[in-house]
């Protein structure tokens, strides 16, 4: 079934998001995964944990199931803390490949009839329903992985794009 014509960039976006995440942070050391700015910005251990919550927290909205005991530290309006034990490197990359393949499949299969449905208490939604939930988020995805991106340059190492 193809992905609904309401959130066909969103998803086009969420797989282009999925392989530039792996891409952008795996020459990164354990290290450089924690290492912020200063203590009012988060490192790139704590963004990807997000938008891992993220992911997880769309696909419950879509009725698929999928979790991981350590995602609520990364839940909207958590705190990057030092010296919080965080996933490790692997851990997370593992976790979001995971939740990026469960929600392409998710996105492939979902029906008009569920993104109709009127949006509840939570994310923006520019069109009141689910389906502004699900392109609003890919939105927020973005801007996450751009500060991520962003982290990348910082630490020193060359960007990906440009």
């Amino acid at each position: 079934m193809p992905v609904p014509q309401v959130i066909a960039t969103a998803a086009e976006n969420y797989r282009f998001n999925s392989d530039f995440l792996v891409k952008m942070v795996s020459d990164l050391s354990p290290e450089e995964w924690l290492r912020r700015p200063d203590e009012k910005c988060n490192h790139i251990a704590w963004v990807v944990g997000h938008v891992v919550w993220t992911r997880k927290a769309l696909l419950t909205r879509l009725g698929t199931e999928w979790s991981q005991p350590w995602l609520g530290m990364f839940a909207r309006g958590g705190k990057c803390e030092d010296g919080a034990a965080y996933p490790s490197p692997e851990t997370l990359l593992d976790a979001w490949r995971e939740v990026s393949g469960v929600l392409a499949g998710t996105l492939d299969k979902v029906s008009e009839e569920a993104l109709a449905q009127p949006a509840t208490s939570g994310p923006p939604s520019a069109d009141g329903k689910v389906s502004g939930i699900v392109n609003f988020l890919a939105i927020h995805e973005t801007y996450h992985i751009g500060q991520a991106s962003y982290l990348r340059s910082w630490l020193g190492h060359k960007g990906l794009m440009g």
